[in-house]
């Protein structure tokens, strides 16, 4: 019988049943006391199943339950597997909630967010990872709240066609990186493999830049090279500028190098070589081939002005940074320095206006148009395209990338002292 007294005494490892109520039994374990309700099913074989926890469900309320259980099993059902089938439905339904709560939870934002932090800041030079993080954070607007498993091609469209209407190349930048964050989501499985990539798809092939505004006036989009007439002219005019704009200046043209690696370069990259010759080496690490395999280090040979310029900032700044920031010691000048103060000096400058300075007699010219006029000069003077690419520290594209490890050290030499001499030739045109 049900006695409370009794109940509260059973010791662990009995049980209580009852005439009364067949099959119903009361079963202290090491873990309390529990109903349990113990029947054959249709093919005949014991079963059980757990009716509650006393004394938190009483007898009567155990009674309750028996008895809807048992009508249960004479109606042929078996409240075993029922009840598992219950468990079975709450936890999906506890799992799709949570599913539909992370999915929600997982945004635009979100997304480029693990793009970010699991891709482009351990794959690429800190300063276009940090370009990539800005553009996140300053061009997603509200779509970046969007859960991202609902993002419609609409919305993708909207977001790029808003900004191509008023910065195209920025439109351009901006679709391809997504397009990269959502594969990288997809991949890692934090979205469904059937997730629509909206962002390879919209606008392909339909973002197309208007080219620059100078003056007011808009310039279009041709890569600007110096002419031989102008080269002289800006080389005439290069004293106009601070020593260290001059300098880098002079190094663009001189060598076809790449402004980050002329403002970064420091005196313990530069070595004479038993040849005589002043050799340049820039470090992988500080190329724009850093992340390419198959690059190395860029060797860059020193004649004319570019071999005055580095051996005399070498004598003054030793191995340290030959381009150094002001006020902070170690630190390098950033390459916009250079970029900042040729405009400064354009004809069509508008930069602190009330400030007299000499206007530059070459208009409409960026630093990096010295490396591709240095480049388009060693064209004109016959110098292979494989020497070429390889002055400026391009990585040959394809199986020829590959294979073809030659460095070209003769050839940068012959081609460079060339290149100086042709200069030098210019500078002195009366």
């Amino acid at each position: 019988m049900f006695d409370a007294r009794v109940m509260k005494a059973l010791p662990e490892g009995r049980h209580l049943t009852s005439p009364d109520f067949p099959g119903l039994r009361l079963v202290s374990s090491s873990a309390g006391k529990s109903w349990i309700y113990r029947f054959k099913n249709a093919e005949g074989k014991m079963k059980q199943v757990k009716v509650g926890e006393w004394p938190a469900m009483s007898v009567h309320s155990a009674v309750a339950e028996w008895e809807k259980l048992r009508l249960a099993r004479n109606a042929g059902q078996d409240p075993a597997e029922a009840k598992q089938e219950a468990r079975r439905v709450r936890a999906e339904g506890a799992a799709a909630k949570a599913a539909e709560k992370s999915a929600a939870a997982y945004t635009v934002a979100t997304v480029c967010n693990d793009y970010y932090r699991g891709y482009v800041r351990l794959a690429r030079a800190k300063k276009g990872a940090d370009e990539v993080a800005r553009m996140f954070d300053k061009m997603l607007g509200d779509i970046g709240q969007v859960p991202a498993h609902t993002l419609s091609r609409a919305q993708a469209f909207e977001l790029i066609q808003a900004w191509a209407e008023k910065a195209p190349v920025q439109a351009k930048k901006l679709r391809m990186e997504l397009g990269a964050a959502w594969d990288y989501a997809i991949d890692a499985g934090a979205l469904p493999e059937t997730t629509p990539n909206w962002w390879r798809r919209i606008l392909k092939g339909k973002i197309r830049s208007r080219g620059k505004v100078q003056g007011g006036e808009r310039i279009g989009l041709a890569k600007r090279v110096l002419s031989e007439g102008e080269v002289i002219q800006l080389i005439r005019w290069l004293p106009n500028f601070t020593s260290i704009v001059e300098d880098a200046l002079v190094l663009y043209l001189w060598t076809g190098t790449r402004g980050s690696e002329i403002c970064g370069m420091a005196g313990n990259e530069i070595q004479q070589e038993t040849s005589g010759i002043w050799w340049w080496t820039v470090p992988k690490e500080r190329t724009k081939n850093v992340h390419r395999v198959q690059a190395v280090d860029l060797r860059v040979p020193l004649f004319g002005r570019a071999q005055d310029v580095i051996l005399r900032r070498k004598a003054r700044y030793g191995d340290g940074p030959l381009f150094p920031a002001r006020g902070l010691p170690g630190k390098s000048i950033d390459q916009r320095t250079v970029g900042v103060a040729v405009h400064f000096h354009q004809p069509y400058s508008e930069t602190t206006p009330a400030r007299e300075r000499p206007r530059l007699p070459v208009s409409n010219w960026s630093p990096h148009d010295l490396r591709r006029t240095a480049r388009t000069m060693l064209a004109a003077m016959g110098c292979p395209d494989e020497v070429g690419e390889a002055i400026l520290g391009h990585v040959p594209p394809g199986i020829v990338g590959v294979y073809n490890r030659h460095t070209y050290d003769a050839e940068r030499v012959t081609w460079l002292m060339r290149l100086a001499d042709h200069l030098e030739r210019l500078a002195s045109t009366r």
